[in-house]
């Protein structure tokens, strides 16, 4: 099983960026982005999640996202794919580091989650 990460923000520019710095932990983890609307404006797309889990060469996805609505379209899109997908209510860029780095050590699922576990945003 392999594992590897899909990142949904509201903003292109950061769900571009921040691989670029988890690839700087991550090189070998597959991560994939939706960012923005269809037409490039500010929110998500339920079609750029679902390209995101397609292109995603992992067999497992850990999700992570920036804002409330965007864990709404994620959860829409997991129900409209095959591909395991864990979502997790996380510090957007935290925990995606925290998983990327841990998942390119060889860490389990289960230890990869108990170090996300501080990383939960309260409501």
């Amino acid at each position: 099983m392999s594992l590897g990460i899909t990142l949904v923000s509201h903003v292109p520019e950061l769900a571009e960026g921040l691989p670029k710095l988890l690839t700087q932990v991550a090189g070998d983890v597959s991560i994939t982005t939706a960012g923005g609307t269809n037409d490039g404006g500010i929110g998500t797309s339920i079609d750029k999640i679902m390209k995101a889990f397609d292109d995603n060469k992992a067999d497992e996805i850990l999700a992570f996202y920036d804002l409330g609505s965007a864990k709404m379209n994620l959860e829409m899109a997991m129900e409209m794919t095959d591909k395991k997908i864990h979502l997790y209510d996380v510090a957007f860029v935290e925990g995606a580091y925290t998983a990327a780095s841990l998942i390119q050590a060889g860490v389990s699922l289960e230890d990869i989650e108990m170090q996300l576990k501080p990383l939960t945003i309260k409501d």
